[in-house]
């Protein structure tokens, strides 16, 4: 059944500097995952299979390449009659000076009219760039239960990373009676996903009101909800099980790329009953040489081995030279691994050449190494 009473909005504009060089030129969301797909392929492809039908991606920073991504909607199957996923970069309006979004509510507010057009009585709001599986027509059951106005995906997270988060404190039937955006000294660990759904009237009238609040973040956590609690409206939470991973780090996309190299991991890519759709790059298959050896790898198309790869994730168009020795690595696509190069514990950036007998990061390093540029031996 489709949910035709319900629209998706995705946050994809955040700079994601957290993630240095892999974010310098590019949006967040658009960064690659896993071997052949980019972050945005997760919320994108969860709200086809939770057949939810008209989608926007409201972009700003460095959004020219994730533009032209996400504005493929054939690609998640969003791109028959009366469904569809629509790009939306700040604008300027009659009657305004074009303005950029000043905050996630702020980016919801310029999008009042895109919204109406469609006269939903639920709206979806996502963040762009989290990794997870998960049915949002589940969650707006649970939504419609309660009766709420507004309900947000919480899951546990460890005591010492929860002033990382917007935390809650819940009554015994899941009613939401807190919320502390990245408290200090939290009271609890249920931390929000950064996924909600609102009643479309009463977050519509909310959007307005806090847009005319001298001082205010024209945030969700910081404002919306918060606002929502003093007004005594109906929060609750919905807890999530399963694999979810705010990529925000280079650490936290490493270890996420890592964790489907695992036999049993939560997050299954291959589950024939919940896809992750993604762009199909024409390539032809990989290729193991005489001289090659694989261990506990994914590889994509018109990957090609020479020397060796243990356990890494290696997009299209991978090379690694015949003496190289590749382990605990990310390859993007292009990446070209010289004649006995090392590269150990690293994310390496999309088309970078590490030079023959270079040796790039260390297996007893804790910390992940980013390579963005050319390497050459001895440096």
């Amino acid at each position: 059944m489709k949910q035709n009473n319900m629209l998706a909005m995705i946050l994809a504009g955040g700079r994601g500097t957290r993630l240095f060089d892999l974010t310098k030129n590019n949006a967040k969301p658009a960064v690659y995952f896993g071997g052949k797909y980019r972050i945005i392929d997760f919320p994108l492809s969860n709200c086809a299979n939770s057949n939810i039908d008209i989608v926007g991606v409201l972009t700003q920073y460095e959004s020219v390449q994730l533009n032209a991504y996400a504005g493929a909607g054939q690609r998640w199957g969003l791109d028959t009659r009366g469904s569809g996923v629509y790009v939306l970069p700040p604008r300027e309006k009659d009657g305004t000076k074009f303005d950029v979004y000043q905050g996630t509510a702020d980016a919801i507010n310029q999008n009042i009219d895109f919204i109406d057009r469609f006269d939903p009585e639920y709206v979806l709001i996502l963040s762009g760039d989290h990794i997870y599986k998960m049915d949002y027509a589940d969650m707006l059951s649970c939504h419609k239960a309660n009766n709420a106005d507004c309900t947000i995906a919480v899951l546990p997270v460890p005591m010492k990373e929860a002033s990382r988060f917007g935390i809650m404190n819940c009554d015994e039937n899941g009613r939401i009676i807190e919320f502390e955006e990245k408290p200090a000294q939290p009271k609890s660990n249920l931390a929000s996903m950064g996924i909600y759904i609102f009643n479309w009237k009463a977050l519509r009238k909310e959007l307005i009101a806090d847009a005319q609040v001298e001082g205010s973040a024209h945030d969700f956590g910081k404002n919306i909800i918060p606002s929502f609690l003093e007004q005594g409206k109906n929060l609750m939470s919905y807890k999530f099980e399963g694999y979810w991973k705010d990529v925000g780090t280079i650490d936290s996309l490493w270890e996420a790329n890592m964790d489907l190299l695992e036999k049993n991991n939560e997050l299954n890519l291959d589950d024939p009953n919940w896809k992750i759709y993604t762009e199909d790059v024409p390539a032809l298959p990989h290729y193991v040489s005489s001289t090659g050896s694989v261990e506990h790898c994914y590889i994509n198309q018109g990957a090609i081995i020479r020397g060796n790869a243990k356990d890494s994730v290696l997009f299209n168009h991978v090379t690694i030279e015949e003496g190289a020795d590749v382990q605990q690595a990310v390859l993007m696509p292009g990446v070209h691994v010289g004649e006995g190069a090392k590269v150990y514990r690293a994310i390496v950036a999309e088309g970078v050449k590490i030079d023959a007998g270079a040796v790039v990061g260390s297996l007893d390093n804790k910390e992940i190494a980013l390579i963005s540029k050319r390497v050459k031996k001895g440096e």
